[in-house]
C-alpha cells in the first residue's frame, strides 16, 4: 500500500495475529502514531518500509527480535530518541539481526548519540542513512569494523569531533557522505585505504590540514566534495590523476598557489569548483580540453592574466564565474561557440576590449560585467561603446571636422550663456511676485525657532519615530497646521548624506502615494526636512499590533498603493529613483487608509542608461535583495525584491528578522515550502468566517507574486508595472468573488 493517501494510526497490536508476515510497505503515506513494540510477534519479517509518514515515538527496541529481518527503511517521520536515553538503544538491538543489509532512519529528530555498539551489526549489513536526525557527539571509532558497508550517510548532523581514525577495514565503502557537521580535526590517511570508494562528501564541517595525496590513488573516486573547510596548503598533484572524477569541489577553503596546466587531465569532470580560495597565477590553457565539463567557478580568488580562448572547445559549459580576480586582457570570441552558457560573471576583474555579442552573450545582462572599467561594448552593458577606428579618413577631412566640432562647442556654450542670464532674469522678477506654492498655508520657509516651538522643543511626547540618522516629530504651527518634523543627527556620519539624498529626490517628486515635503529647514548644525502629517502611522504597526487589525481588502489595498508609488519611482519620474529600505515601518498610512512611501535616506537616482548602481550603504536585514546585500548592487530589481518580502509580512504576520528564522531558514524559504498550502496570519483568516475560500485563493495568488518578487537572479524577478497589474487584477476578482456568494 506504498504511495497512497493512507491515514490514521497502525494497530495498537501489530504483528499479533500475522506470524508469517514477511514484507510490509506502507511507505509515503499520512500514517501517524507509534510503532508497536508488538511489531516483533511478526517473526518472520524480512522488510518493514514505513517510511515517509508522520510516525511518533521512540523507535521500538523490539525491532531487534526481528531475526529475519534484512530491510529497515523509518525515513521521513517524526520519530524521537527514547527520553531515558541519550544513546540510540534501537541501534543497538538491531545488531542482533544477522541478516540485516539496509538501515535508514533518515528525516528524524532522533536527537542522540550514536552507540560504540553499531560496529557489531552483522557482516551483512550493506547501507547505514542517518542524515538530518540530531545525532550528536563523535562517531564511534567502532564503526570501522563494518567490513561489508558501502554507504554512510551521517551529513546534516551535529557531530563533533574527528573523522575516525579507524577506517581500514571498511574495504568495501562506496560512498561516505559527512557534509554539514562539526567534524574537525584532518582527513585521515586511512581513507585512502578504501579502494572502492566513489563519492567523499565533507563539506560544511571544520576541518584542517591538507588533502592527504595518498587520495589520488583512489582511482574510483568520482565525487569529492570539500567545500566550506579549513583546508590549507595546495591540492596535491595527485589529485589530477584521477581521470574518472565527475565533481571536484574545494571551493571556501584556504588553498594557494597555482592551478596546475595538470587540472586539464581530468577528462571526465562535468564540475569544478575552486573559488573563495587564495588561487594565484594565470587559468590554465588545458582546462580547454574538458569537453565534459559543465560548471566551472573560480570566483574570489588572486587569479591573473587573460581568460584563456581554448575555453571555446567546452561545448558543454553551462556555468562560468571568474568573479572577484585579477583578470586582465580582453574576453575570448571563441566563448560565443558556448550554446549552452546560461550563466557568466566575470565583474569586479581588470578586463578591457569589446564585450562579445552573439551566441549565449545575447542573453547575458549587464551584471556579468559589472567593474571592468575597460570593457566596451552594447549599451545594455552598461558599459562605453567601443572606438570605430578608420584609417580611410583624409588629412583634410579630419581639420574639417576638428573646425565644425570646434565651432560647434563654442556656439553651444554662448547659447547656454544667453540662455542662463535670460533664466536668472525672468525667476528674479517671477518670484519677486509670487510665493513657492508647495509650502503649506504662505509658509514660505519655517525657522528652526518655529519647528521647536511646534514640536514643544522636540519633546519626547510628539516623537513619532526613529530611523538610522533622524527622529520624527508631531508639530502644530501657531495656525493649527499639522506637520510632521524629521529631524537629522548631525553628529552621525552620514546623516548630512541622507538629508541631501532626500532633499535631491523628493523636491520634485509628486505622487498620492508618496509623503510630500513641504519645505526644509537648514543651518550648519541642525538639519529637518517639514513634512506632511500622516495621523494612522506605519504599517509596521498595524501589522505587529494586538490591538490594531487590517483585513483581507485594506491590505490589498495598501500593498496596491505601494506599488502603484514605486511604479512612478521607477517608470513614471524622468530619472528613475530606487527607494533601497522599502518595509513596512517605512510606509505611513493616513486618515483614509491609504499607504504613502516615506524615507528616501538611502535612495539612488539612475542617470541615462543606468540600470544599476553600487553603493557602501546596506539597508535593512531580512528586506534587502542578495545582489544589494552581497555586492553593493542597486537596480529597481532590489526594490521589487523588498516589496515581495513586504508583501509575505503583510499576509502572514511574520517578520523576516523573526527569531524563528535562522541558518537556512528565511521568510522566504518558509512560504516556498509550504506552497500551494499556505501560511496566512492567523488573524486573517477564521474557518468560521465569510468568504473563506475567496479569502484563501487570493492570499494564495499574492505569495505566489512574492515568491516571483524574490527570486535569486534579478533579471527573473517580475517588474513592478507588472506586479502592481496583478495585484489590481486579484482585487478585482476578489471583490467580484465576495459579491456573487
Amino acid at each position: 500500500m506504498y504511495g497512497n493517501q493512507l491515514s490514521g494510526s497502525l494497530p495498537s497490536d501489530l504483528g499479533v495475529g500475522t506470524p508469517s508476515l514477511e514484507e510490509v510497505y506502507l511507505g509515503s503515506n499520512e500514517l501517524s502514531g507509534r510503532i508497536a513494540p508488538t511489531i516483533s510477534n511478526s517473526s518472520k519479517l524480512t522488510l518493514l518500509d514505513l517510511a515517509d509518514n508522520k510516525f511518533t515515538g521512540p523507535i521500538p527496541g523490539s525491532l531487534g527480535s526481528l531475526e529475519f529481518l534484512e530491510v529497515l527503511f523509518l525515513g521521513g517521520n517524526n520519530f524521537i530518541n527514547e527520553p531515558s536515553s541519550s544513546e540510540l538503544r534501537f541501534v543497538s538491538s538491531l545488531t542482533n539481526c544477522r541478516y540485516l543489509r539496509e538501515v535508514v532512519i533518515e528525516d528524524n529528530p532522533l536527537n542522540g548519540f550514536l552507540p560504540s555498539s553499531i560496529g557489531n551489526f552483522s557482516d551483512s549489513f550493506r547501507m547505514f542513512v542517518a542524515r538530518r536526525t540530531k545525532l550528536k557527539g563523535t562517531i564511534p571509532e567502532e564503526i570501522g569494523n563494518l567490513s561489508s558497508l558501502g554507504v554512510l550517510a551521517l551529513s546534516h548532523n551535529d557531530f563533533t569531533g574527528s573523522i575516525p581514525e579507524k577506517l581500514r577495514s571498511m574495504k568495501n565503502l562506496q560512498e561516505f557522505y559527512l557534509e554539514n557537521n562539526s567534524l574537525s580535526g584532518t582527513i585521515p590517511d586511512d581513507i585512502c585505504s578504501l579502494r572502492n570508494l566513489g563519492a567523499l562528501k565533507l563539506t560544511g564541517n571544520q576541518i584542517s590540514g591538507s588533502i592527504p595525496a595518498c587520495l589520488g590513488n583512489v582511482s574510483t573516486l568520482r565525487y569529492l566534495h570539500l567545500a566550506f573547510n579549513r583546508l590549507t596548503s595546495t591540492l596535491p598533484e595527485t589529485l589530477w590523476s584521477l581521470q574518472d572524477l565527475l565533481e571536484l569541489n574545494a571551493s571556501a577553503n584556504l588553498f594557494s598557489g597555482r592551478i596546475p596546466p595538470e587540472v586539464g587531465n581530468l577528462k571526465a569532470v562535468s564540475l569544478i569548483d575552486l573559488s573563495r580560495n587564495d588561487f594565484s597565477g594565470n587559468i590554465p590553457s588545458t582546462i580547454g580540453g574538458l569537453e565534459k565539463l559543465i560548471s566551472l567557478s573560480m570566483a574570489h580568488n588572486k587569479l591573473e592574466g587573460p581568460i584563456p580562448s581554448s575555453f571555446g572547445k567546452m561545448v558543454g559549459l553551462e556555468f562560468l564565474d571568474f568573479s572577484y580576480n585579477n583578470l586582465t586582457s580582453e574576453i575570448p570570441k571563441s566563448l560565443e561557440t558556448l550554446s549552452h552558457l546560461n550563466y557568466f560573471n566575470i565583474s569586479f576583474n581588470k578586463l578591457r576590449g569589446e564585450i562579445p555579442s552573439s551566441g549565449p552573450f545575447a542573453n547575458f545582462t549587464s551584471q556579468s560585467f559589472i567593474s571592468n572599467s575597460a570593457l566596451c561594448g552594447a549599451p545594455r552593458f552598461n558599459v562605453s561603446p567601443c572606438l570605430i577606428k578608420s584609417t580611410k579618413k583624409s588629412r583634410r577631412h579630419r581639420v574639417l571636422t576638428s573646425l565644425y566640432i570646434i565651432l560647434g562647442i563654442g556656439s553651444m556654450i554662448l547659447t547656454l550663456v544667453l540662455g542662463y542670464v535670460l533664466l536668472r532674469w525672468q525667476k528674479r522678477r517671477k518670484n519677486s511676485g509670487q510665493t513657492d506654492a508647495s509650502l503649506v498655508k504662505r509658509h514660505e520657509r519655517i525657522s528652526y525657532y518655529e519647528l521647536q516651538q511646534a514640536t514643544e522643543g522636540f519633546s519626547e511626547s510628539n516623537l513619532l519615530g526613529t530611523g538610522s540618522f533622524s527622529m520624527v516629530y508631531k508639530g502644530i504651527l501657531k495656525d493649527g497646521n499639522l506637520l510632521a518634523a524629521k529631524v537629522f543627527n548631525v553628529q552621525l556620519e552620514g546623516a548630512f548624506k541622507s538629508f541631501e539624498t532626500e532633499c535631491e529626490i523628493l523636491r520634485n517628486l509628486r505622487h498620492r502615494n508618496l509623503t510630500r515635503v513641504i519645505t526644509s529647514c537648514s543651518n550648519p548644525d541642525f538639519k529637518a526636512l517639514v513634512l506632511e502629517y500622516i495621523p494612522n502611522g506605519t504599517l509596521d504597526k498595524w501589522l505587529h499590533s494586538h490591538d490594531l487589525f487590517l483585513d483581507m481588502l485594506k491590505r490589498l489595498d495598501i500593498m496596491i498603493d505601494v506599488a502603484s508609488a514605486l511604479d512612478y519611482l521607477h517608470n513614471g519620474y524622468p530619472t528613475p529613483v530606487v527607494h533601497c529600505d522599502l518595509k513596512p515601518s517605512n510606509v505611513l498610512l493616513d486618515q483614509d487608509m491609504v499607504g504613502h512611501v516615506s524615507d528616501f535616506g538611502i535612495s539612488k537616482l539612475l542617470g541615462d542608461g543606468e540600470t544599476f548602481v553600487q553603493t557602501r550603504t546596506i539597508a535593512t536585514i531580512g528586506y534587502i535583495a542578495p545582489e544589494y546585500g552581497q555586492d553593493g548592487i542597486v537596480s529597481k530589481c532590489c526594490d521589487v525584491y523588498s516589496f515581495g518580502i513586504m508583501m509575505m509580512e503583510t499576509f502572514t504576520g511574520m517578520r523576516p528578522c523573526d527569531k524563528m528564522f535562522t541558518g537556512d531558514l528565511s521568510l522566504r524559504c518558509w512560504i516556498n515550502d509550504s506552497f500551494p498550502n499556505g501560511v496566512v496570519d492567523g488573524n486573517l483568516l477564521r474557518p468560521e468566517e465569510e468568504h473563506i475560500k475567496e479569502k484563501m485563493q487570493c492570499v494564495l495568488s499574492i505569495m505566489e507574486l512574492a515568491l516571483s518578487c524574490t527570486l535569486v537572479s534579478p533579471d527573473a524577478r517580475v517588474n513592478i508595472e507588472d506586479a502592481l497589474s496583478a495585484l489590481q487584477k486579484m482585487r478585482h476578482q476578489f471583490v467580484n468573488s465576495c459579491a456573487r456568494t
